[in-house]
């Protein structure tokens, strides 16, 4: 049993990308950013969203097209269009591409990201798939819809989480309002804007120990169903 349980795959999460980008550009940002230490450590499935973008990209001039949003919504974040599309869509690709250990979304990705979890508990989203174990959180906010927001944020969010806050993003106001729906979060404080970051010493070290309680919760996993399939088989025996 040791040595086969032994061997720990590594935990495995889908990236939501930012608003009219793409999941291209959402890994080309995460790779060029972030270190070997921690992408080796991770592995990251980037879908596109399932909406062309209806409108400019904040990133055109700098990464390439074609760029997607998740969903549609107002000029005050209140009133969202295709938003039940867009969970169907997330959750088929859970059903066919997943398991995942949990989600890594950043901006709309993000937001998306953190209000999952909620949705889900109340039977709004992700009725077919595994309950979300776990939350990495770049740039991210709550959702301003009344009723969304109501069902997403009406309990606490229980899963672990790890949160980035730039000093000078434009949503880190919004941020630490969703930090205070989360049980058990772990911040990341950076001195940029509205981006993915690098780590400094830190940062690197509280994200590499979120990644390891990861690999120790699939590790607990992994026993626990190589030790179901011997008494299986015992019985059988």
């Amino acid at each position: 049993m040791g040595s086969e349980a032994g061997i720990v795959r590594k935990p495995r999460f889908l990236g939501l990308h930012g608003f009219r980008t793409s999941g291209a550009i959402l890994k080309t940002q995460i790779e060029t950013k972030w270190p070997k230490s921690v992408l080796e450590k991770i592995d990251i499935v980037y879908p596109d969203a399932p909406f062309p973008a209806q409108g400019k990209s904040d990133v055109e001039g700098i990464f390439d097209s074609p760029y997607y949003e998740w969903f549609q919504f107002n000029k005050e974040f209140t009133t969202y269009t295709n938003f039940d599309e867009c969970l169907a869509y997330i959750e088929d690709i859970i059903i066919k591409q997943g398991p995942f250990d949990g989600l890594l979304g950043f901006s709309q990705g993000a937001i998306l990201s953190g209000g999952l979890p909620g949705l889900q508990a109340k039977g709004m989203a992700l009725t077919k798939v595994p309950q979300i174990k776990n939350l990495i959180i770049i740039g991210g906010a709550k959702f301003k819809n009344e009723t969304v927001a109501e069902n997403a944020y009406s309990s606490p969010i229980h899963c672990p989480s790890l949160h980035f806050l730039g000093e000078n993003d434009f949503l880190k106001p919004y941020g630490l309002e969703l930090l205070e729906s989360c049980v058990d979060p772990v911040v990341i404080h950076h001195p940029k804007g509205h981006t993915i970051p690098r780590f400094d010493e830190s940062g690197l070290e509280m994200m590499l120990s979120f990644l390891k309680r990861v690999e120790k919760d699939i590790f607990s996993e992994q026993e626990k169903d190589l030790c179901y399939k011997e008494e299986e088989n015992a019985v059988e025996a």
